[in-house]
């Protein structure tokens, strides 16, 4: 499951609790994430799904349920 996977990536790389990743929480708050944040998300997020990924996708990127949604659609798999 894509979500599963996203989950893990964002355990390792912005040790973060398994636990606080809910699909209804504001990504950016949760993770505490500014600009530098969100290009290494984006670098990560591209060489493990092999997806191209441009500032317009995260323009309504708010929860992780939204992100996790994008990552369906871009790989194809909704």
């Amino acid at each position: 499951m894509i979500s599963e996977k996203i989950n893990e990536i964002l355990v390792d790389e912005f040790e973060v609790d398994v636990d606080v990743i809910q699909p209804n929480l504001n990504l950016k708050d949760t993770l505490n994430l500014d600009s530098l944040d969100y290009v290494d998300l984006v670098v990560i997020i591209e060489s493990n799904f092999g997806v191209k990924l441009v500032e317009a996708d995260f323009a309504n990127i708010q929860t992780f349920q939204d992100f996790y949604d994008l990552l369906k659609h871009k790989t194809g798999q909704n």
